[in-house]
């Protein structure tokens, strides 16, 4: 059980590093952000990420530990996915570079004001009614089924947003701010799920959500060139957010006296690693040297 200051802690913690992106978005805000740049922050925020994951069984236990660890890979590769409709929007709406680091800050901290309304339902309807774990088992697969197509109907529902908002007198950076916490909006309906499947502690879902958001806009511009390779993630997130939605419909018919089998947190976070592992490696074997499946991708 996490005490109230163990949770003022980490929330003063988590809110100076947001402050501090924040600030240094705001003092870069007129110049474009290089690999190099991108390369060092992202590893800092990952570096931070994984440096909390493994202090956290101190103050907890060795199971939120690997908990938190599940969640955060989850939630990181599903913020990876995002960025495919980050990088659609902002150059359909020819964002300038130099602004677009800004843009996407804003709408990141949107979307964790977004989670920080959501997790709290999420957690009290699972600790209260253990049949929620069919629906949302349910709606996870049912969103695995819909993922491949997900950014195609995405930037279609987008589209009709931005103009009817151009045509209302909305700055290009409205928009596109909009837009983002639109499409940050959608993602999550399907985010708090999955981490529910993996952890019933609203400490971990809140720190895991967070760290996976932080650094989010560096890696941005990190990946912008590469993503056009991963011409299979949509695939490996489809099968996890599968997998996690059977495990949550094993888990409630085990609640409900049914003998079934149970997946275990190793087992899932094994899952996990691997289908990204597995994920990244064969996109990028398809691709090499310039494949044609890498220009599909962002068509």
């Amino acid at each position: 059980m996490i005490s109230t200051t163990e949770w003022f802690v980490t929330i003063g913690f988590l809110g100076a590093l947001i402050l501090f992106d924040l600030s240094i978005a705001i003092i870069r805000r007129n110049k474009p952000t290089g690999f190099g740049e991108a390369l060092t922050w992202t590893l800092i925020y990952v570096g931070a990420a994984i440096g909390f994951g493994i202090a956290l069984p101190h103050w907890t236990n060795a199971a939120t530990g690997k908990e938190y660890f599940a969640g955060w890979l989850t939630e990181y590769a599903l913020s990876v996915d995002n960025i495919f409709v980050f990088i659609i929007l902002l150059a359909n709406l020819k964002i300038k570079k130099e602004t677009q680091q800004l843009v996407l800050l804003l709408g990141i901290l949107l979307t964790i004001a977004m989670r920080g309304l959501l997790i709290p339902i999420g957690a009290t309807l699972v600790s209260r009614f253990n049949n929620v774990f069919y629906l949302f088992g349910a709606f996870l697969i049912f969103t695995a089924w819909k993922l491949i197509n997900e950014k195609e109907e995405v930037e279609y529902e987008e589209g009709k947003v931005v103009s009817a908002l151009k045509k209302r007198g909305f700055s290009t950076f409205a928009i596109a701010l909009i837009a983002l916490g639109i499409t940050n909006l959608v993602f999550s309906l399907d985010s708090i799920p999955a981490i529910f499947g993996l952890t019933k502690s609203a400490y971990v879902v809140t720190t895991a959500n967070i760290f996976a958001l932080m650094g989010l806009r560096q890696l941005y511009f990190l990946l912008e060139g590469l993503l056009s390779r991963l011409i299979y993630l949509s695939r490996g997130l489809s099968f996890i957010l599968a997998f996690i939605g059977v495990k949550m419909i094993l888990e409630a018919l085990h609640g409900n006296g049914v003998h079934v089998p149970e997946v275990s947190l190793e087992v899932s976070l094994g899952v996990i690693v691997l289908t990204l592992v597995v994920t990244a490696v064969a996109s990028l074997a398809a691709t090499r040297n310039g494949g044609p499946g890498g220009k599909a991708q962002l068509s």
